[in-house]
């Protein structure tokens, strides 16, 4: 057999091979296509609810708006408070997903500004939020539930603590009165383990 006809058939019999495996890919192909279709459609169906803003979302909207705060806040609950008084702005973003609040005031006789991103997640059923400030480089972390029947958001969640050198626990209220009013309180244990009101902010809308 000389080299010419031994060149052909080597290449013939590599056509026919990748024509036939081609084949098997393309049969096994439209077999995937045939099941991927009802499967495509259960995750997106999935997806959907996941993403789409429902009644959950609705509530947070009664906190949108230019707001007047407020603020007592305790460090011995045996103590007056410290009293001092400042500004939010609170705006649902994404499509109505999370509710963001701007807020400026003062701490401890200093300038304060702080940062706050609420949202309902459909996936656990509860509110998530997270909050960030000048007063720290911590970020607190909470989530928590919606009762109708006092109608308050009730939050448990964790904040970095320079004095305990770790992490704290915390708990919080948000309190919805009427369109025009509502409260924020946060509680956390002292040394002794028992619970004490740390802050509590009551907002008036501007």
């Amino acid at each position: 057999m000389n080299k010419i006809l031994f060149s052909l058939l080597a290449t013939f019999t590599l056509l026919m091979n990748g024509m036939s495996l081609s084949s098997a890919e393309e049969t096994a192909g439209q077999a995937a296509d045939q099941t991927n279709p009802m499967l495509n459609a259960e995750m997106k169906a999935q997806m959907e609810a996941y993403a789409t803003p429902n009644e959950n979302h609705e509530i947070l909207k009664a906190l949108e708006g230019n707001w007047k705060a407020e603020v007592k806040m305790w460090m011995d609950p045996a103590a007056e408070p410290e009293v001092s008084e400042g500004t939010a702005e609170s705006t649902m973003i994404l499509g109505g997903r999370y509710l963001e609040q701007k807020f400026n005031g003062t701490a401890m006789g200093q300038p304060f500004e702080g940062r706050g991103l609420i949202g309902y997640d459909n996936l656990r059923k509860e509110y998530r939020s997270v909050w960030a400030d000048t007063m720290s480089t911590g970020i607190m972390v909470s989530s928590g539930v919606y009762n109708k029947d006092d109608k308050t958001i009730s939050e448990k969640g964790t904040m970095s603590c320079p004095i305990m050198g770790g992490d704290r626990d915390y708990r919080a209220v948000t309190t919805f009165i009427d369109n025009d009013h509502y409260t924020y309180e946060s509680f956390m244990n002292d040394e002794s383990g028992k619970e004490m009101k740390t802050m509590l902010i009551t907002y008036t809308r501007q």
